[in-house]
């Protein structure tokens, strides 16, 4: 070789990778497609319990500080604890769908009794009917039908009535798949409070992984939201459930568990007793004397009102998160997701606003200029 050849004509090595770099990179693939392939058979086996296992944490993390509360007084016996957490959650539930069945059973056998023995009677309509716009004339003559021969009336809205039928056994069954579902959840976290701490430091170590040292307050973030979202929705709603439950049976209405079902339903997801404690309200108004309705009235007006009070100041305790964000979240998610959206939606929220904060503080300063506090 030339020594006096010009250094910028030296050869250049060649960036081609070579066989080792090749295999390396197979081998890589190789394994990243085998792992892809574990947790997508993985997800597939544990979908079916997905559901039941969100649950089962949401329950858990919204449960904890009473279970901690019952360790203590049980003289530190956490098995005994989560034992008696548990019976007491399945309690309950079961109680208020116990109180549903025997409504319902009730009901059904009365008007069966009736129609077996032709004791069915139809009241006939009050003229005032004729006047209601578009289907007066129709609902009055249908009405006063009814009100002569009602079997005949049964058997030309037959078809109709069995398709109903259909629809609401169909979502009675799927309410009762649900509920069964959550009694399952309920069991299961039952299982989780003991071994609680090591998964919190799980789910931290997870969430630090993912997004720096913040992450473990993203899930303690998490971790309150739930619980305020479990005492100052679930649990103001259950509170107007029962003080609904207690009123209407103490002044003889009819059928006090299927309404407080209803107001406990109404109140979860944002609507509020009034939809059924006012109509009530006007049936009392009706058919009671006056003493009677204005004591019925008057003890359901804080039952309506209370959740004004108590859900903004259970709900924002102890959050830096704003109310009306976490409020959003609960309307949201649950019209969007179901009961379990109750609780992700703000969760979800909660931390992105969080993230967001985090995201504005951490933008550097422009042209000298000091951070924004």
């Amino acid at each position: 070789m030339d020594k006096s050849q010009d250094p910028d004509q030296a050869i250049v090595p060649s960036r081609t990778p070579g066989p080792s770099s090749i295999e390396s990179r197979v081998t890589d693939f190789a394994r990243l497609g085998v792992l892809a392939l574990f947790a997508y058979l993985s997800l597939k086996l544990v979908t079916p319990f997905a559901l039941i296992a969100v649950w089962a944490s949401i329950l858990t993390v919204a449960l904890y500080p009473l279970y901690r509360f019952l360790r203590m007084l049980l003289g530190g016996r956490p098995r005994l604890a989560a034992a008696t957490i548990t019976l007491l959650a399945l309690v309950v539930i079961a109680g208020p769908l116990a109180a549903i069945v025997v409504d319902f059973a009730e009901a059904a056998q009365a008007i069966f009794a009736k129609l077996e023995g032709g004791k069915l009677v139809v009241p006939p309509p009050s003229e005032n009917v004729r006047n209601w716009p578009l289907v007066g004339d129709w609902v009055y003559g249908t009405w006063a039908q009814a009100s002569v021969n009602i079997d005949a009336s049964l058997k030309r809205f037959a078809p109709y009535l069995l398709k109903a039928s259909g629809v609401v056994v169909e979502k009675i069954a799927g309410f009762g798949v649900d509920m069964l579902g959550f009694i399952a959840a309920v069991i299961a976290s039952g299982f989780l409070f003991v071994p609680g701490p090591r998964l919190g430091e799980g789910a931290a170590a997870i969430a630090r992984r993912l997004a720096g040292d913040r992450g473990a307050g993203f899930v303690n973030l998490a971790a309150s939201t739930i619980r305020n979202v479990a005492r100052g929705v679930i649990g103001v709603a259950a509170v107007q459930a029962m003080l609904s439950a207690v009123v209407l049976a103490i002044f003889d209405v009819p059928a006090p568990g299927v309404l407080a079902f209803v107001i406990l339903i109404l109140c979860i997801v944002q609507i509020g007793p009034a939809l059924v404690l006012l109509p009530v309200a006007i049936w009392a108004w009706m058919t009671m004397d006056t003493a009677s309705a204005v004591v019925f009235s008057a003890l359901l007006v804080p039952i309506i009102l209370i959740d004004n009070i108590a859900k903004p100041i259970l709900v924002a305790r102890g959050l830096s998160t704003p109310i009306l964000v976490i409020l959003a979240g609960v309307i949201g998610g649950t019209l969007s997701y179901g009961l379990i959206g109750l609780f992700l939606g703000p969760v979800v929220l909660s931390v992105f606003y969080d993230l967001v904060l985090t995201w504005l503080r951490d933008v550097p300063p422009r042209n000298g200029a000091p951070p924004t506090p």
